[in-house]
């Protein structure tokens, strides 16, 4: 399955990046879509096939499944 994660900043995005890398999770760093929105304005989408929980950091802003061309709310932070 495809995610795309927003981030609250840069940093949050790079953190989130890194910790991708060294979980072997092929990722992609681009601009967040403009009817997402995003207090950075970048995001990164991903595959992952595992519980998507063990993900969440506390600089994700909200994290969106990607099916069929639509986003799909999975995340969101407080």
């Amino acid at each position: 399955m495809t995610y795309i994660s927003l981030f609250h900043t840069h940093s949050g995005a790079i953190k989130f990046s890194n910790m991708l890398k060294k979980e072997s999770i092929k990722y992609d760093v681009k601009p967040s879509p403009r009817k997402l929105s995003s207090n950075c304005g970048i995001s990164v989408t991903f595959d992952y096939h595992k519980d998507i929980k063990d993900l969440i950091i506390e600089d994700v802003e909200s994290m969106y499944l990607i099916e069929n061309k639509e986003y799909i709310l999975v995340y969101k932070s407080e």
